[in-house]
């Protein structure tokens, strides 16, 4: 990922928040042989390490990856769209386009079935929470017996965290007025109606000016 100063995103709790928010990640290896690999999957933070990502892959994904043997990138995406340069009432201008990504890097350790179970508990208590009536995989006996069937299926991992880039480009580098601008076209009705990364690009530039 290019590096441009005015965009990085280098504060670990910024990170490990915007994973939280933006869990389906692509897991991404450079297998021997093989070449590039990546998969998709859904990861949590694990909050009893100092940084570091909880999942599973489906078998065989594990064998593919060669899970465990070496270190991987974990791509994690936030709000991202197209911003026209005819927003901006100023000249010249070019199109762009705003995000928010993190690359993370670090070696899987791979985990027993009681660890993926567990893992796989918190994957699924996590998603169902905001439901009125929560699946949980332990709420009557036939899901636990049928839980414990499938993680065979499954390979647990945790992934310590040893280096990330992280970037989120929201236009920091224009006026105040043009990111109004901007910010007014992504929740005006249309093709480019982005409510979400509007969000995001207000949240930033309170959190800059509070900084200051």
């Amino acid at each position: 990922m290019r590096y441009t100063p005015d965009y990085a995103l280098d504060d670990v709790d910024a990170v490990r928040a915007l994973v939280r928010e933006n869990p389906w990640a692509t897991l991404v290896s450079h297998v021997p042989g093989r070449g590039l690999v990546a998969s998709h999957y859904p990861v949590l933070v694990d909050d009893a390490e100092p940084f570091a990502l909880v999942s599973h892959v489906g078998r065989p994904d594990e064998a593919l990856h060669e899970l465990g043997t070496r270190e991987v990138m974990v791509v994690v995406s936030g709000p991202s769209g197209y911003v026209s340069p005819s927003w901006y009432d100023t000249s010249p201008a070019v199109p762009t386009w705003n995000f928010v990504v993190a690359h993370l890097y670090g070696t899987p350790e791979l985990l027993s079935d009681e660890e993926n179970l567990a893992v796989l508990d918190r994957l699924v208590a996590h998603f169902e929470a905001p439901l009125p009536n929560p699946f949980l995989m332990h709420r009557t006996l036939e899901n636990t017996a049928y839980a414990e069937r499938i993680v065979h299926g499954t390979v647990g991992f945790r992934l310590p965290v040893t280096r990330f880039e992280a970037k989120q480009k929201l236009s920091q580098d224009k006026p105040d007025a043009v990111v109004d601008r901007v910010v007014a076209a992504l929740r005006a009705p249309g093709p480019y109606e982005n409510s979400a990364l509007a969000d995001r690009m207000d949240a930033i530039r309170t959190r800059e000016e509070e900084a200051r």
